[in-house]
């Protein structure tokens, strides 16, 4: 089976790739629903942090991953970017990702464990994982040659990617996968639009916070609904 549009945490390639990729050569070839048991726990790692050293720009960052880190280290998106996150072009518009300081995440501590871990983006959250789009939805399927750890053992996919309101959350990645296309194709078209729609996002989606006491799927639903609209995106 080949894939037109796969989410990865894989060294070597940006996180979301439309090109043609044999899944079979990449994956046990098998799709995966968040209730159903893969071979992904790595028994907390035990003090391997491969999967957290030279991955370049692939760590990009969708809006609630902002919202984590902001809430988490009570830091604004302008000061999370002038110490953590940097900006890259992405599919033709600029989005945040995790920087890399000597090759590593800058969140690594010096025993190679991650010190955000309970706010660690949903790239980090997925791996060994990954999303493979189609027909408008998308399953997790299991990257075999990337994690170290040999014999891992079964987890249900829920329970690996540790997100509260796991529907919620799906809905969500899907709706921002999906505008990211709408906004890829749109500048595609239109390239001299690029730098006004990229400001555009970050404007409205990253740098403009969101309320800690109203539900932060509720306050996205309303901003990207502005954005199809005000966008003229269909």
């Amino acid at each position: 089976k080949k894939a037109s549009s796969i989410h990865v945490h894989w060294k070597g390639y940006k996180r979301k790739m439309k090109r043609q990729v044999n899944m079979n050569e990449i994956s046990d070839g098998k799709l995966y629903g968040s209730n159903d048991m893969v071979k992904a726990d790595c028994g907390d790692c035990e003090g391997c942090s491969a999967c957290c050293r030279g991955m370049g720009t692939s760590i990009v960052l969708d809006p609630l991953d902002v919202n984590r880190l902001a809430c988490g280290l009570q830091m604004t998106f302008e000061e999370l970017l002038s110490e953590n996150v940097e900006l890259n072009v992405v599919d033709g518009l600029i989005l945040p990702n995790l920087k890399m300081v000597e090759e590593k995440c800058g969140f690594l501590n010096e025993e190679g464990r991650c010190c955000i871990h309970p706010i660690r983006p949903g790239i980090c959250r997925l791996f060994p994982l990954g999303r493979y789009y189609e027909n408008g939805g998308f399953r997790y399927f299991l990257q075999v040659n990337e994690c170290r750890k040999e014999n891992r053992s079964k987890v249900k996919v829920k329970k690996w990617i540790d997100t509260p309101d796991l529907k919620s959350y799906e809905a969500f990645v899907n709706d921002w996968h999906n505008f990211l296309l709408a906004l890829e194709k749109y500048v595609s078209e239109n390239p001299e639009e690029q730098k006004a729609v990229s400001m555009y996002i970050l404007q409205q989606f990253y740098l403009s916070p969101y309320e800690e006491a109203e539900n932060f799927y509720t306050q996205f639903a309303k901003r990207l609904a502005r954005g199809y609209e005000e966008l003229g995106l269909e």
